[in-house]
């Protein structure tokens, strides 16, 4: 019988073993991938470099599909069993054509981790006219999983881990307007909402590839300040989100709440492993984990929108015609029926 995380159904720890403070080191300890090949798009860089890392050190090649080869390679030089290869999430031909050569060599495709992504950019479009962050976030990854499906389908128990936040929660998607062409843009809810189709996305790719082995995780990383995700931020930003005040003073309370839970690189990146990698996992899927756990789900999360750190997974995250419905939109966005059979 299939299970399907519709309506959350599926969020209930599982007694990882493990911690908000685990670390990369700590997931991979005693897990052999020799034999498995993984791509991870973004893995050139600040989480997604840290999870290029410790899959290959545990034996799997890592396929890295970046915007710049060269400047990937340059920061991938001396880890073993990397390769790097040309692509765009905004530009669906270099999808199309990453896709059709990994295709080519007949390879099985273990792990997909869709773990590029834009945070709270300025308003911009994509060359097909799209609004940027969900460009990003989620069109270019959900037209990429379609391409390599039958890649996934060959793995004979596969595992595709999509990069959410916790940001989510500040917005539902908006199917009215999902690319902003009527509402006013607010790149704190563009953002929330392009994470919140990661996890509508992860629901339903589960319930429809378990039939073929394959399984699907929506993941929080937590705070990481190390990373380069905040950089479009303004200052009027900053006090948006509570930073300073609006003299330019820092806000002390809530930059100590925020030194309480940020986390390393190895700390934030070490769900996104566990995800793809721990046997705890093999017969859940369709879930949103963090803290290196499968994340709760109660009657709180019913508010239609909330603040940006909100734990738990959201109701109409884990909706089930909000899932639906998005796999159609998505469809129709990037031209192409993704038929999971």
């Amino acid at each position: 019988m299939e299970l399907t995380n519709y309506k959350g159904a599926l969020q209930n720890t599982i007694g990882s073993g493990f911690n908000a403070k685990s670390t990369t080191k700590d997931v991979i300890k005693g897990i052999n991938l020799t034999g498995k090949i993984a791509i991870v798009t973004g893995g050139d860089g600040g989480l997604g470099l840290e999870i290029t890392k410790t899959l290959a050190f545990a034996g799997a090649q890592v396929i890295v599909p970046a915007r710049d080869t060269e400047k990937a390679k340059a920061n991938l030089e001396g880890i073993s069993n990397v390769e790097v290869e040309h692509m765009n999430l905004t530009e669906p031909a270099t999808i199309i054509a990453f896709a059709k050569k990994f295709n080519a060599s007949g390879s099985p495709l273990h792990m997909l981790i869709n773990n590029a992504g834009v945070m709270w950019t300025p308003f911009q479009r994509d060359e097909r006219g799209y609004e940027g962050q969900f460009a990003t976030n989620h069109l270019g990854h959900f037209q990429l999983t379609a391409n390599l499906w039958e890649a996934l389908k060959k793995a004979d128990g596969a595992r595709v881990v999509n990069v959410s936040s916790s940001a989510h929660h500040t917005s539902p998607i908006h199917f009215d307007d999902v690319n902003y062409n009527e509402r006013e843009y607010d790149k704190f809810k563009a953002y929330g909402q392009s994470k919140t189709a990661n996890v509508l996305f992860t629901v339903e790719l589960d319930k429809r590839a378990q039939p073929f082995g394959v399984r699907s995780y929506a993941i929080h990383p937590g705070l990481i300040m190390a990373t380069n995700l905040s950089r479009f931020l303004t200052f009027e930003d900053f006090v948006t989100i509570g930073a300073v005040h609006p003299d330019g003073t820092p806000n002390v309370e809530a930059q100590e709440a925020m030194k309480k839970i940020e986390k390393t690189i190895e700390e934030g990146a070490a769900t996104t492993v566990w995800a793809a990698t721990n046997p705890k996992l093999q017969n859940i899927g369709g879930v949103y984990l963090q803290d290196v756990e499968v994340a709760d789900y109660t009657a709180s999360n019913k508010d239609v929108e909330s603040p940006a750190g909100a734990g738990g997974v959201a109701s109409f995250a884990v909706d089930p015609e909000a899932a639906r419905k998005l796999w159609t939109l998505s469809e129709e966005l990037i031209g192409t029926k993704f038929d999971v059979k």
